[in-house]
């Protein structure tokens, strides 16, 4: 009878290693926490979208050791209280090892010190402020993080657009916003360039005309707008109402503008993680893959998820093992070739790969992103 109460413990055990639901040992569940509804949906349903897409394809191909992979997703509506209770149930009820998610720097950052502490591995997308790897050694990103991208616009800015004078528009609750217009700032300073307006608003605030009259009269030659498609939308709008017909610099955020605006953001720019046009073959394939799943071309979340998949895949099959500390350590030392570019992880695990600018135009009456610039890490 003991050995029959043993053996019933190591299979138990066994279960919980192999993907900690209902004992199903031939499936590896990987937990995913994104904005699924909410203001920035775009960007959890397109992660969300890659990741399904990576899953689909390593499972055709054998999966990792003969074990399939399944995504457990929770939305978290871009609520970092959400988040955490996405979390939760996560860890608690389904015995996730493993996350992806969330997207925002916010949300994110309110679940890495319960991963950390519980040595869940987490790999964030596309969350970009530098305190998201800040909790521990089980915390990882597939994104650059926002000293670079805020750099790479003033830069563009400054070299590409031949700007003098800037003027900025930021969230000042948002930690997101806010890091990236200090990095602007510094970058576009360091090339010669004048920051002739630096407003703030609110988060929620639709209303930004005070802010661009006084922009207005500071006379820019391009305006920095550091914030979320759907924000941006409004602010680029009023802009052009209020006569600013200059080119339009921003980041990442901005991936779901194309879809949620108009013409008024028409000589936009912006920082992103890859381009969809791109030459690279790695890049084709993902597109073509993603077209034919979902009927659409992939913005840079979709192609970000994926490659957070693809990671984890390449970091269980070099660990050779489900444990989580082990994940985390082959996961610190990879060095290969993703969708959106070559990556290796620094010490603080946040990666080491190229940005890319994209300017939005008009094709056959749809607003599109081509590829204008790449910049490289120092």
């Amino acid at each position: 009878m003991k050995k029959q109460i043993l053996g019933l413990a190591a299979l138990v055990t066994a279960a919980v290693f192999f993907g900690g639901c209902k004992g199903d040992s031939d499936t590896i569940k990987i937990g995913g926490i994104f904005p699924l509804s909410g203001d920035v949906a775009v960007y959890g349903i397109e992660a969300r979208n890659g990741i399904l897409l990576a899953i689909e394809e390593i499972n055709a191909s054998g999966g990792v050791n003969g074990k399939k992979f399944e995504l457990l997703s929770e939305d978290d509506e871009g609520n970092p209280e959400k988040s955490v209770n996405a979390y939760n149930k996560l860890t608690a009820r389904d015995k996730v090892n493993m996350i992806i998610g969330s997207l925002t720097s916010g949300c994110t950052i309110a679940v890495t010190s319960k991963a950390q502490e519980q040595k869940v591995v987490l790999v964030a997308p596309a969350a970009t402020a530098e305190a998201v790897t800040a909790a521990g050694d089980f915390i990882f990103r597939a994104c650059f993080i926002d000293p670079f991208q805020g750099t790479v616009g003033g830069l563009f800015a400054a070299n590409n657009l031949g700007a003098k004078r800037a003027a900025v528009l930021y969230d000042n609750g948002n930690d997101y916003s806010v890091g990236l217009k200090d990095n602007f700032i510094t970058a576009f300073q360091n090339e010669g360039g004048e920051i002739v307006s630096n407003e703030s608003y609110g988060k929620g605030d639709v209303d930004f005309n005070a802010q661009i009259t006084k922009a207005r009269a500071a006379n820019p030659d391009v305006v920095y707008l550091p914030d979320y498609y759907n924000t941006v939308a409004l602010i680029a709008k009023q802009l052009r109402a209020q006569g600013i017909g200059t080119p339009i610099v921003g980041a990442d955020g901005w991936d779901g503008l194309t879809e949620n605006a108009g013409d008024e953001v028409l000589d936009g720019f912006y920082s992103n993680h890859y381009a969809a046009d791109s030459t690279n073959p790695k890049v084709q394939n993902f597109v073509k893959a993603y077209q034919n799943k979902f009927g659409s071309v992939p913005v840079s979340f979709a192609a970000l998820g994926y490659d957070s998949m693809y990671l984890l895949r390449d970091a269980i099959e070099s660990a050779n093992s489900l444990d989580s500390t082990a994940i985390k350590n082959a996961l610190a030392d990879i060095r290969g070739s993703y969708v959106t570019g070559n990556l290796s992880f620094d010490s603080k695990h946040n990666p080491v790969k190229s940005a890319v600018i994209v300017e939005i135009v008009k094709q056959d009456d749809r607003l599109v992103t081509v590829y204008r610039a790449t910049v490289d890490p120092e």
